[in-house]
């Protein structure tokens, strides 16, 4: 009797994993496919894209696409996102982040950008997968070196947590980050993968998910070769 209970058991638990992803909202998909195409976009930039040495070091990435600009001379920022771990040389699964800040950062006249963070440590991204971070202040941020020959040079970029970089309006563009607060979006990953794990179990693995096809697309991007597609039209 023990063993067909069991059975039973996989069976619900597969069953829910298989529709878990169709509970997402529109938005929440439109989300991972605009996070998977700024990704590609800036990441494989023909002259100044994201350079290998660091990509080759990261740990996680988060992808915010449209960080938007609002209010007016009291101003702020909001955003929301996904975040991908490097377990074992395989991207895990992302998890939905969103990140808010109390006062304008963006540089004058821009009203948004598409952002890019590299955690590069496992301490940066296990600040960020269990709390609420205040960027500058909990893990400290640097603006990345820009280029594909390009180093971490400077000691803020070689000492930093995460690097993070820019876009508006298709070129790349400066962002003061400081004093944002970055956390997982609890309630889209429940919707994505069920309310039983964590944004931290599902991002390095500690509990398996399945995922489904927009999340599958992102994590493709990021494991993709960008020399062997950077010179394809």
């Amino acid at each position: 009797m023990q063993p067909m209970k069991t059975i039973v058991a996989s069976v619900t638990a597969l069953l829910v994993a298989a529709t878990t992803f169709a509970q997402l909202s529109k938005h929440d998909t439109k989300k991972l496919n605009e996070a998977t195409t700024v990704l590609s976009e800036i990441r494989n930039a023909p002259d100044n894209g994201i350079p290998d040495s660091i990509w080759s070091k990261a740990h996680c990435v988060v992808v915010i696409p449209d960080l938007t600009k609002a209010g007016f001379i009291v101003g702020g920022e909001h955003g929301s996102g996904v975040m991908s771990c490097k377990n074992a040389n395989a991207w895990g699964p992302p998890v939905f982040m969103e990140l808010t800040k109390g006062s304008a950062g963006l540089q004058a006249g821009v009203q948004s950008v598409d952002l890019v963070l590299i955690v590069m440590n496992e301490r940066g991204a296990d600040k960020l997968l269990r709390n609420k971070v205040t960027l500058g202040a909990d893990a400290s941020v640097a603006a990345g070196p820009v280029g594909r020959a390009a180093s971490a040079a400077t000691d803020a970029q070689m000492s930093a947590q995460m690097l993070s970089y820019s876009r508006a309006k298709g070129l790349f563009a400066g962002i003061d980050l400081s004093g944002g607060s970055l956390n997982p979006d609890n309630s889209k990953n429940e919707r994505a993968y069920g309310p039983n794990a964590s944004a931290r179990d599902i991002a390095l693995g500690t509990t398996p998910v399945k995922m489904g096809p927009e999340a599958q697309a992102f994590t493709n991007s990021l494991g993709r070769d960008v020399h062997a597609t950077s010179g394809k039209n």
